[in-house]
């Protein structure tokens, strides 16, 4: 069996469990990650592991590959840390003008291709929608401007307004002291493994994983949490 046959056998097994917990009606509050979820991760990936050791190889007068080894040993040691997505701090860290260089490549700002039809329907179904990212907040808004997103969601919490990435059980527990949603009827969907385990141990009911995140890599496959390919996946149910 291929690697998307494993998949897709997996997924309508774990879509299965999830329909035993609740159906979609039920559903009251939909928290939503960002890049990877949302968005098309390539542009991300792209930009910090393609486009900035371009420039900071220019700046530095060094080798694109010198570059990308420097970078990713600095990159490494901030991860789950609120510098991961610092804009200011690399700015600082590089020299580089990091908004600016990620304004320049704009043109790879997309959303996932069912993203904006699941946030219409969630939305006139009357259910709380919430954007949850770590992501800095003038790159929020500089993709929500792109997308024209900003309009679906009740509220946009990142991790600089709360003062702990995603990572971090403070981080959940912030969030439910600004926002009520009940933790029995709440799904939270994210790319990332490690911020859905925090977030189940913090009292999320249904964490999902996104499979995929970037147009650019294979689907990841979770034995610990029920995985879609498509938000349409959750409407069925």
């Amino acid at each position: 069996m291929s690697i998307y046959g494993i998949m897709t056998y997996i997924i309508k097994a774990r879509l299965g469990k999830m329909k035993k917990m609740l159906s979609f009606e039920k559903i009251k509050t939909v928290l939503l990650d960002m890049d990877g979820t949302i968005l098309d991760k390539y542009y991300d990936d792209y930009f910090w592991e393609v486009y900035v050791p371009q420039k900071y190889a220019e700046k530095e007068n060094i080798s694109f590959e010198q570059a990308q080894k420097i970078l990713f040993s600095m990159y490494k040691a901030e991860e789950g840390t609120l510098n991961w997505t610092d804009i200011d701090f690399w700015a600082g860290k590089t020299g580089l003008d990091i908004f600016k260089l990620k304004q320049e490549v704009a043109h790879l700002i997309n959303p996932h291709p069912d993203a904006e039809d699941f946030l219409k329907i969630v939305n006139s179904n009357g259910k709380s929608v919430y954007l949850v990212t770590n992501a800095h907040n003038r790159v929020v808004q500089f993709k929500m401007n792109v997308t024209g997103f900003d309009k679906y969601f009740h509220g946009t919490f990142t991790s600089f307004d709360i003062g702990y990435p995603k990572e971090r059980p403070e981080f959940w527990e912030v969030l439910k002291e600004i926002i009520f949603f009940d933790p029995e009827h709440t799904i939270f969907v994210d790319d990332t493994e490690e911020v859905l385990h925090i977030a189940r141990a913090s009292g999320i009911k249904i964490p999902v994983l996104r499979a995929i995140s970037s147009s650019h890599s294979l689907p990841k496959i979770s034995e610990k949490f029920i995985t879609i390919k498509s938000f349409q996946e959750i409407l069925k149910i």
